[in-house]
């Protein structure tokens, strides 16, 4: 490829001398013609060795300007600005240089017309080759026709690498844009129409799918775009532009166009929860995650490394995902990560001890726990041990082995808990509270659903489609409050720097949604119509579940940090010694029950440990009158 791109510069180089030396010899004749005295009267020798002089500085100052790096098949305005720029600073050095020789002088006003000259053959020979080969690939019915949202730069990007890329499986037909200025005109030779008057063209042009290139988009404009024109027929898309992390654009980057993603209809705007400040906080310590495997402990990971730890340790007991993130790390920092990956049940004090002991870790982030409420509702005990008792084990070797920081990842589900997986997250939240004492600062971070985590509805809506459906619901009435992976470990990570002692965090997630809301946005995604293409159906409540989650930000109980979005909870911890009596009792009543199938005297054991726990019957009687539904109406 290397060889390939220095035989295309040297060959541009040649014929470039080529030109030039035309060009003199040309313009020599024109300004002898035109002269009316024989003060131009050079020697051939001289006219020659002036000539060598100006295509020397010209060729000189064009690379320095790098215009033999461009690739002139897609050369903008601004690199046939760049070679104007170069040819006359060259042409003013080579005049000065000229002007001192008298033997190779030939004027003031020759030497401009052979540099104006010069440059406009230049350029024309460009614009031959970029038209000759656009005219190659402007037209091919295989592809599939296209119309881009957006005729801004974004757009224009885009449409350049569509019509010119013979790799392209995608032809762009025309733009459409709200700039009045540009609807009715054309922009790279395709019409820009408004989108009031556009399906119709669409549809004449033979357009199958629209894509999005704007930028700056937020998440209620790019839900109305997706409902407009899937609604009329068109499967909708997303040019994701590259942009570095500076905000400048990576031209060297490939074209990314993508399905439009559910995260991207999230029914407010993405959460920026982590500062710079907050990351330079993780810079130079030893941090280690539990269930680090996972969907929010490995976003985790990737957001540490970043930060450039002294060491990031990955403790988790599934090794598969363990591995994967080891590697996907692994493959990114190479010998710049300290990285280390212990296989380990927080269940398991002496394996607990041991790793603290060699890793001697200074951040602890908590992410380990059994989450799904349906099979912890049946494995009760299982949802205790892991969830409570991994939680005391894991902050007792936190306080044995001086870690400065330990923060628990908790739910929503904790506020009020209906089920056992709710109860026990609660009252992990109680043990890291009770800590307030501790030379470790201990604190919690408490937010609600993640789209996209492993056994979160995304990844099985997805499935259901896929399947030809129906898509599955347990109750059409049924809210929840969501955010992305990237906005859950950036909120985690906001709170470990801001942790002082014993804080509940918690984010404002805004308004709740329908899930039912969430099944048919994603059945439209998926270009299908909701209950004519794909039926979406509901299957009753499952055990523990209730219609609603209650809100995690109610001002009242809450105080204000220097983080707009992130609150701590006015909650009162219980001493030390009542915690132990509850977990003492807990452990009797596990020993007594895990053996058998009875998970009554389990709840019962919770509720008494737990006085918010609740049954789920007893909320959901009353949910219509919750706060949270009816906001879920007015969305």
């Amino acid at each position: 490829m290397l060889l390939i791109k220095n035989k295309r510069r040297l060959a541009l180089l040649f014929i470039d001398f080529i030109i030039l030396m035309g060009v003199y010899a040309l313009s020599f004749i024109v300004s002898v013609f035109a002269s009316t005295t024989n003060s131009l009267y050079l020697s051939p020798f001289g006219y020659i060795l002036n000539a060598l002089i100006f295509v020397f500085f010209i060729f000189a100052s064009r690379i320095a300007a790098g215009s033999y790096a461009n690739v002139w098949r897609y050369a903008n305005s601004l690199v046939y600005m760049r070679l104007g720029v170069a040819d006359a600073v060259g042409g003013i050095i080579a005049l000065l240089v000229t002007h001192f020789i008298s033997y190779v002088d030939i004027g003031l006003w020759m030497s401009c017309s052979f540099v104006t000259m010069c440059n406009i053959a230049t350029l024309s020979s460009r614009f031959v080759y970029q038209y000759y080969y656009r005219s190659r690939n402007v037209v091919n019915k295989t592809k599939i026709s296209v119309a881009i949202l957006g005729a801004g730069q974004v757009g224009t990007i885009l449409a350049e690498e569509i019509t010119y890329d013979k790799s392209s499986k995608y032809q762009a037909v025309c733009f459409i844009d709200r700039d009045k200025s540009k609807i009715g005109g054309t922009i790279l030779q395709l019409p820009v129409y408004a989108q009031e008057a556009a399906v119709d063209k669409l549809k004449s042009h033979g357009v199958q799918e629209v894509f999005i290139a704007i930028s700056e988009l937020d998440e209620e404009r790019t839900r109305a775009i997706v409902e407009f024109y899937s609604g009329k027929g068109f499967k909708v898309k997303i040019y994701d532009f590259p942009i570095k992390e500076d905000g400048s654009s990576d031209k060297n980057s490939k074209m990314v166009i993508r399905e439009v993603r559910i995260e991207d209809l999230l029914f407010r705007d993405a959460l920026k929860v982590i500062n710079n400040e907050a990351k330079a906080y993780y810079t130079g310590k030893t941090v280690l995650v539990t269930g680090g495997g996972g969907s929010i402990g490995s976003e985790l990971c990737r957001q540490i490394a970043k930060c450039l730890p002294k060491k990031l340790v990955i403790v988790d007991i599934y090794e598969n995902n363990a591995y994967d993130i080891e590697q996907e790390l692994r493959r990114n920092y190479g010998e710049n990560l300290n990285l280390v990956v212990e296989i380990g049940s927080v269940r398991d004090r002496e394996r607990l001890d041991a790793i603290f002991k060699a890793q001697r870790p200074e951040i602890v982030f908590h992410a380990a726990a059994h989450k799904h409420v349906p099979l912890m509702e049946h494995s009760s005990c299982e949802a205790i041990k892991n969830n409570s008792f991994g939680t005391y084990n894991t902050a007792d070797m936190a306080e044995k082995y001086g870690v400065e920081k330990f923060i628990l990842i908790s739910t929503d589900k904790a506020v009020n808990p209906t089920n056992i997986m709710g109860a026990s997250k609660r009252l992990c939240e109680m043990i890291v509270q009770s800590r307030n004492d501790s030379k470790t600062k201990f604190a919690a971070v408490r937010f609600g659903n993640v789209l996209g985590s492993n056994g979160s509805v995304i990844p099985l809506f997805k499935r259901q489609i896929t399947a030809g459906g129906p898509v599955t619901i347990t109750d059409k009435r049924i809210i929840r409050y969501f955010m992305t992976i990237p906005e859950a470990s950036g909120l985690v990570m906001q709170a470990g720097a801001m942790a002082k002692c014993g804080e509940l965090f918690v984010l404002d997630m805004g308004k709740p949604i329908k899930i039912l809301d969430l099944a048919e946005n994603m059945v439209r995604l998926s270009g299908f119509t909701p209950y004519i293409d794909i039926d979406i159906i509901e299957t009753g409540l499952r055990p523990g579940e209730k219609l609603y989650e209650e809100l995690l930000i109610k001002t009242e109980k809450l105080s204000k940090t220097d983080n707009d979005l992130i609150f701590i909870e006015k909650d009162e911890p219980l001493p030390r010694e009542e915690i132990e009596e509850k977990l003492s009792f807990l452990r009797s009543v596990i020993a007594r029950t895990e053996s058998s199938s009875d998970s009554e005297e389990i709840k019962e054991a919770m509720m008494r440990v737990v006085p918010t726990y609740r049954l789920p019957e007893e909320v959901n009687r009353k949910a219509q009158e919750a706060e949270e539904m009816k906001l879920a109406e007015i969305v």
